[in-house]
């Protein structure tokens, strides 16, 4: 299980990582609320359209819970879209990506507050190591730079965005026994029903913005690639191995993002990219030492 579950929770943070950079692309193509409308609506329609039988076949589980299944779509998926994208609007993909490298302590806060999960001290030490490799990221390899460090309104914004997104993760735990497409498609029917009254208030506001030929382009990859592939890898590597151990693979997101930049923006590639891509890989070996010689 853990060979399967590494290499799709790995996939899992690339694809979220270029959700930053797509969405910061979209700034001034599309708005926000338009964004994570089309985004979360277009999953649930292919999905549905796609499998519906196997809808049927788990609506007896899906009746009994279907609150609980569309409250966690609103918190996770449209709760943390809502926040990253307006959060794009005041700051930049970088420090959306560094800061999503904060999930695990979110994760592992939730999964004590909703089920008194136990954490483990190789699991506590490896989260330790692997956010000093995002601090690393962060400070760009100058610990000096961290005296000048402020809060702006985005990152402010993606701390909201982490809480949901970690009492998501956590909650994941609880969720009935369904095939994983049915559990997307109510996840994404919750998503996209509490979105609309944000989209409401954008529009009211009169800042929406109805997509360019970029904005749709961006919107297919989203859809595609974080939305629908990132979302079902990321549910199957919480099956296989569990949301607290998942959600340290959450590390790599900032790794990624800088990656996507040299790729995309044409950023250089510094020795401190390096350093904490080895001290984040180690912490995330160290958080699973515990499962790996213990039974």
């Amino acid at each position: 299980m853990r060979k399967t579950a590494y290499p799709l929770l790995a996939l899992t943070m690339l694809l979220w990582a270029g959700n930053s950079i797509a969405g910061k692309l979209a700034v001034g193509h599309v708005s926000p609320m338009v964004l994570v409308t089309v985004r979360w609506g277009a999953v649930f329609l292919i999905l549905l359209a796609t499998q519906a039988h196997q809808l049927k076949r788990d609506w007896a589980l899906i009746r009994a819970r279907w609150v609980y299944l569309l409250s966690w779509g609103a918190i996770g998926f449209t709760g943390f879209s809502v926040a990253l994208y307006y959060a794009l609007h005041f700051t930049t993909a970088v420090n959306t990506s560094i800061l999503q490298g904060g999930m695990p302590l979110f994760v592992f806060a939730a999964s004590f507050a909703l089920f008194g999960s136990r954490v483990h001290l190789e699991q506590v030490l490896g989260f330790t190591l692997s956010f000093i490799g995002v601090l690393v990221i962060a400070l760009r390899g100058e610990w000096a730079n961290l005296v000048t460090l402020n809060v702006n309104f985005g990152d402010a914004l993606m701390l909201l965005a982490i809480i949901a997104y970690g009492f998501y993760t956590a909650a994941l735990k609880a969720k009935p026994m369904l095939h994983w497409t049915s559990l997307m498609i109510m996840l994404c029917l919750g998503a996209t029903l509490s979105a609309l009254p944000f989209l409401a208030l954008e529009a009211a506001s009169g800042s929406t913005i109805l997509p360019d030929l970029e904005g749709w382009a961006l919107i297919a990859f989203i859809v595609l690639f974080p939305s629908l592939l990132g979302q079902v890898l990321y549910i199957k590597g919480v099956e296989l191995i569990g949301s607290n151990r998942a959600g340290l693979f959450i590390n790599l997101l900032p790794l990624w993002g800088a990656l996507l930049a040299v790729l995309i923006l044409g950023e250089e590639f510094h020795l401190y990219h390096a350093i904490a891509l080895a001290m984040i890989l180690a912490g995330i070996a160290l958080a699973e030492r515990r499962s790996l010689t213990r039974p």
